[in-house]
């Protein structure tokens, strides 16, 4: 009956664990909606709201840690059951970056709304939506433990590469064309590589998944569409956005 009992208390507890993940996931995929709704319609107002939304994703990650810890040293967990708190202290992590990737875009939004409307905003919206679909299907995956889903979302991913290597070069073809264009473009930029930097992890979430799953490690082979690294451009006009997320 004790064993049992204590079975049963360690199930609830990983469930617990899965309860908080999609509820973090859930956060976090609102946020980079409402990131990419503030970027089409330039709601700075509603931008800064993304902004402060952030740190409830943030309060969420800390309690994922502190359960954690606490099943691994009370539980002293084996096998499968290391495996799922394992994943999910690495997938709160993840989900947190997210959020933070989606807080940048708005932040980006802030300053844009001061400006002229340029640039692809469409292409950034479509790529938006695209890792906006990524997310969501990863984190069914995760809950569900579907392992052809998840693998779904990492090849997925060279798709938004390609798009982000589009908007790249459209960017910095209106730079070139017109000094004045290098600020809001150069927003636009960072903006589009934090979506695309969503999607990266996006793909880590389903590598996770797959080694939840299968309990092996994926290499990092997938397919990659990103062909940035290979653009050239005048010297004078060449923008960096390949940093991250920005403060």
């Amino acid at each position: 009956m004790t064993t049992e009992h204590i079975v049963k208390s360690f199930d609830e507890e990983l469930n617990r664990l899965d309860g908080i993940i999609a509820e973090m996931g859930g956060l976090a995929e609102a946020q980079l909606a409402d990131a990419i709704e503030v970027l089409a319609t330039r709601d700075a107002e509603k931008a800064s709201r993304v902004v402060t939304n952030d740190k409830r994703i943030d309060t969420l990650e800390s309690e994922v840690d502190a359960q954690a810890q606490r099943m691994l040293a009370l539980r002293q967990p084996m096998a499968d059951d290391l495996r799922v708190v394992i994943v999910a202290l690495k997938t709160s992590a993840v989900i947190e970056r997210i959020g933070d990737y989606a807080k940048n875009v708005a932040k980006r939004t802030v300053a844009l709304a001061q400006m002229p409307p340029i640039g692809p905003s469409r292409t950034i919206a479509r790529m938006g939506r695209l890792v906006q679909e990524m997310i969501k299907n990863v984190l069914d995956a995760y809950l569900a433990r579907d392992l052809a889903k998840a693998d779904d979302v990492r090849v997925r991913d060279e798709e938004v590469d390609a798009l982000y290597t589009s908007v790249f070069r459209e960017l910095l073809t209106y730079m070139m064309e017109d000094p004045r264009n290098i600020t809001p473009c150069t927003h636009l930029l960072f903006a589009a590589k934090n979506i695309e930097r969503i999607g990266d992890h996006a793909t880590n979430i389903a590598e996770n998944v797959h080694f939840l799953i299968t309990g092996e490690v994926l290499e990092d082979d997938r397919p990659k569409g990103d062909a940035t690294s290979f653009t050239v451009v005048q010297p004078d006009a060449e923008a960096a956005p390949d940093q991250g997320a920005d403060a």
